[in-house]
């Protein structure tokens, strides 16, 4: 019988395998181990490397992110401020407007306070002027008469410039008053007066008027015998004596208990 013949591959196999063996001892050996030991930290060192990158990846992601974040916190802070901006614009306008109002408010209250002082005031002026046309009670030579304040003032101011002896002042006040208030009860008295007026400006002509109108309009007043004993006076200054008696015999006829009777009788006997 043959023998088999292995193949050619097999037998440079074969042929190998003690270089084989002795390469495996060698690495079993002390240098062996060295060996693995470099394979091992080329390992961890590119496993160092590929968790530096992915830390490095991861860093630079994260950067991004804080890049994005910070980012829209800018544009949200950018807009806070302008809104907080427009904000405080707007409460400066309605600060303005509220302090416009309010002075608006103060100066309606201070019309309204002066409208109300100027009402009064009115009020008061018409009910002085009320006053003044409405009619009082007058007592003047033992008579009672109405008379409006004006009217008594004006009386007495005429009387007053009488009494400093201002005869012109006096024959116009008294005119005046005649010609405003014609049936007025003070009429008789200024009659009167004016009579004496006209009598000490030596103007006996129109004494002797006045007094005439006075007793020929106010036979009954207290002031009628005065003023013809006046009367009689101002004729016999004129160099009238006859008229002068004429007059004083009228005044003791008509008022015989008058004090100006008496003293009319005196001036008769001198004048005969």
């Amino acid at each position: 019988m043959h023998r088999l013949t292995p193949p050619r591959a097999a037998r440079q196999a074969l042929a190998r395998w003690p270089v084989l063996l002795l390469l495996g001892a060698a690495l079993a050996g002390p240098w062996g181990g060295a060996r693995a030991g470099l394979f091992d930290d080329e390992e961890a060192r590119k496993a160092i490397l590929d968790l530096r990158e992915r830390i490095s990846q991861s860093d630079q992601g994260q950067q991004q992110r804080l890049r994005e974040q910070n980012t829209q916190l800018t544009e949200q802070i950018t807009t806070l401020r302008r809104s907080l901006l427009d904000l405080n614009a707007s409460i400066e306008q309605m600060r303005a407007e509220m302090a416009t109002l309010r002075g608006q408010h103060e100066q309606s209250l201070k019309d309204v306070s002066e409208l109300q002082r100027l009402q009064k005031d009115m009020a008061v002026a018409v009910e002085d002027r009320l006053r003044r046309l409405e009619p009082q009670k007058v007592a003047l030579d033992g008579r009672e008469f109405a008379a409006v304040p004006q009217e008594k003032l004006a009386y007495d101011e005429a009387l007053a410039t009488l009494r400093r002896g201002d005869f012109d002042g006096a024959s116009a006040q008294m005119q005046t008053f005649l010609t405003r208030y014609p049936n007025s009860g003070f009429a008789p008295a200024t009659r009167f007066w004016l009579g004496n007026a006209q009598y000490g400006k030596r103007d006996y002509k129109s004494a002797i008027v006045t007094f005439r109108s006075l007793v020929t309009e106010s036979p009954n007043d207290p002031k009628a015998p005065e003023a013809l004993l006046a009367l009689a006076n101002s004729q016999a200054e004129m160099k009238d004596a006859k008229a002068a008696r004429k007059t004083l015999e009228e005044l003791l006829k008509n008022y015989p208990q008058s004090e100006a009777a008496s003293a009319g009788k005196d001036r008769l006997a001198a004048l005969k």
